[in-house]
């Protein structure tokens, strides 16, 4: 039975925010987790769902394991080290502030008889957009003529009180 370790240290989310995703994905599999994380509205669950997909990538370039098969065997949560600040308050004294940094540990298990996975989880890739091009014919100048003539076209006629009164330009000039 193979296992698969990732770890993550040194992140800046207290350990108690985290603990409480980390005890939602806690012996799923890897697609049930996967899915639990995508779901989740919180900090932490971007960082532990890359962590995860790292852990799946390793297991299965590194070790050749069949993702289908893996699950969360254990993870853990610790408290790293704090950075002390301290906040200034009324009649010259200072309240201390205390940020939290947690590290992560990530243990991945194989089942050998793990039922079917109840979904596929498909990563869009982005694709890039074609650049505009103009036409070859014309000038910028004529570009940029026509464009003007499309913004006048499109203002309407009696743009009301407010738009006169609260209008940039002065209406002296009309």
């Amino acid at each position: 039975m193979a296992e698969q370790i990732a770890k993550l240290n040194y992140l800046k989310i207290a350990p108690r925010k985290v603990r409480a995703l980390a005890g939602i994905i806690r012996g799923l599999s890897v697609n049930e987790a996967e899915a639990q994380l995508l779901v989740q509205r919180r900090r932490s669950s971007q960082s532990l769902l890359k962590l995860l997909r790292s852990a799946v990538a390793s297991a299965r370039n590194n070790q050749k394991i069949d993702p289908s098969t893996l699950y969360i065997k254990s993870i853990t949560v610790d408290g790293g080290p704090m950075l002390k600040r301290y906040l200034p308050r009324a009649r010259g004294m200072a309240t201390p502030i205390q940020k939290k940094l947690s590290h992560i540990t990530l243990t991945l298990g194989e089942k050998k008889d793990q039922k079917a996975s109840r979904f596929t989880m498909v990563v869009k890739k982005k694709a890039k957009k074609p650049a505009k091009e103009t036409k070859p014919g014309k000038k910028e100048k004529e570009v940029k003529e026509v464009k003007e003539e499309k913004e006048i076209k499109s203002r309407p006629k009696n743009p009301g009180f407010f738009q006169k009164a609260f209008s940039r330009k002065s209406g002296m000039d009309k």
